[in-house]
């Protein structure tokens, strides 16, 4: 381990700085999350330069692959249909999650609706300083402008007679999501830059001959924060179809999913054999290799060797979100092994978090760590890690939450 990862594993052991500045986060939410109190971390994660680099690299070289023609094509040939046809969006907020190992970061999934920039660019703008040597990885300056861009890009990546005028944050239940708040953060953000905008489950959007309307206002664009990634439930019929008929945009889209975030695609990603016979460049191949954990889709043929070698492994849906029905192999009984093998599921090589030491009521307790980086276009728009206590991330660990990432 070199000697700047060694001072980042340091800090995250030993200093417990608590660096939020919290009325000043909540001025800038506007008391959007007084509802979450584990939304947000008090502490910082660390990270050395090169582990930064290396993220960079590997995220690169999954953007660069994906638009190798013979990858693309063999990833298309087995999605949904709905899926098949891109129409020019790129897709925004795609979340790439990394666990730190001591050989360095390692890829643990992608995401295609990755929920949380917004509220981390808030949390990233409400620091103290904490050390000299420590900054934000990514110029914050001008983000918010950033943002709201993509969506104009989109647009005029698919329809570019118009003006983008109206703008739909789709999600089901959205008041009852737990990130909420970062769809407020939106729909004030499009609202400033003069687009009308609305927050709306799927159910309450009409289809018409022409396209999808909400309120007696035609939609052009949808943000689409669900996890139906192919729109397979019924209420999402008039939805697939205005999206099949390029009635109207939608960011991200089934076909961006099916590229990326499909975990049967980490398959590919992670085989020597495979990436060599599309043709990979020899140099993003052992990048690839050596920051992603091998990942297996589980058959038939292989299901009586992963049982048996099952404690290396995390058992994961192939088209799964948020670890649902994730399961460590140690962890996994035969009930539940048997319901594993009745879907599809991949076996991705166990990297076990890193720590990150924080403060709660003046004592020390040890949580766990990832790290997300949110991209548009291959082009990294912030970092964020999720500190977390359990076998998965979640929001309800104290002193855990959204924490910002400090290089050094």
């Amino acid at each position: 381990m070199n000697s700047k990862m060694t001072i980042a594993r340091s800090l995250n052991h030993n200093c417990l700085c608590q660096t939020l500045d919290r009325r000043l986060l909540l001025d800038h939410l506007k008391d959007l999350s007084l509802d979450r109190p584990n939304l947000f971390s008090n502490t910082a994660l660390f990270i050395s330069s090169n582990e930064l680099e290396e993220m960079k690299s590997i995220i690169e070289a999954i953007e660069s692959v994906a638009r190798n023609k013979s990858f693309n094509q063999k990833v298309l040939s087995k999605c949904y249909k709905v899926a098949s046809k891109d129409f020019g969006p790129y897709g925004v907020f795609m979340g790439y999650d990394f666990h730190l190992s001591e050989e360095g970061p390692k890829l643990i999934e992608i995401n295609t609706n990755a929920g949380g920039a917004f509220l981390n660019l808030v949390l990233a703008q409400a620091q103290l300083k904490c050390c000299e040597d420590a900054k934000s990885p990514i110029e914050l300056e001008g983000l918010e402008d950033k943002f709201f861009k993509m969506f104009e890009q989109e647009w005029k990546s698919q329809k570019q007679e118009k003006k983008l005028e109206v703008i739909a944050i789709m999600d089901e239940n959205p008041s009852e999501q737990y990130l909420y708040p970062e769809f407020k953060l939106f729909a004030e953000l499009f609202k400033r830059k003069g687009v009308e905008a609305f927050i709306v489950d799927p159910a309450l959007i009409e289809s018409k001959e022409d396209g999808l309307w909400y309120q007696n206002k035609k939609i052009d664009l949808i943000y689409n924060r669900t996890t139906d990634f192919y729109f397979e439930s019924g209420v999402y019929a008039g939805i697939k179809a205005a999206y099949q008929s390029e009635l109207v945009v939608i960011t991200p889209n089934p076909h961006h999913h099916a590229l990326f975030a499909d975990k049967e695609n980490l398959e590919l990603l992670t085989s020597r054999e495979e990436l060599t016979s599309l043709g990979v460049e020899s140099s993003l191949l052992e990048v690839l290799l050596k920051g992603i954990p091998r990942t297996l889709k589980l058959s038939p043929e292989n299901q009586s060797e992963l049982w048996a070698r099952r404690k290396s492994f995390f058992f994961k849906p192939a088209k799964g979100y948020g670890s649902k029905a994730a399961y460590r192999g140690d962890k996994i009984t035969h009930r539940v092994w048997g319901e594993v093998l009745k879907s599809s599921y991949v076996a991705q090589e166990i990297i076990t978090p890193g720590i990150r030491m924080v403060e709660n009521e003046g004592k020390p307790i040890e949580l766990k760590h990832d790290i997300r980086a949110y991209t548009y276009n291959g082009e990294i728009l912030l970092f964020a890690s999720r500190l977390y206590m359990g076998q998965t991330t979640n929001f309800r660990t104290i002193g855990g939450g959204f924490a910002p990432v400090f290089v050094i």
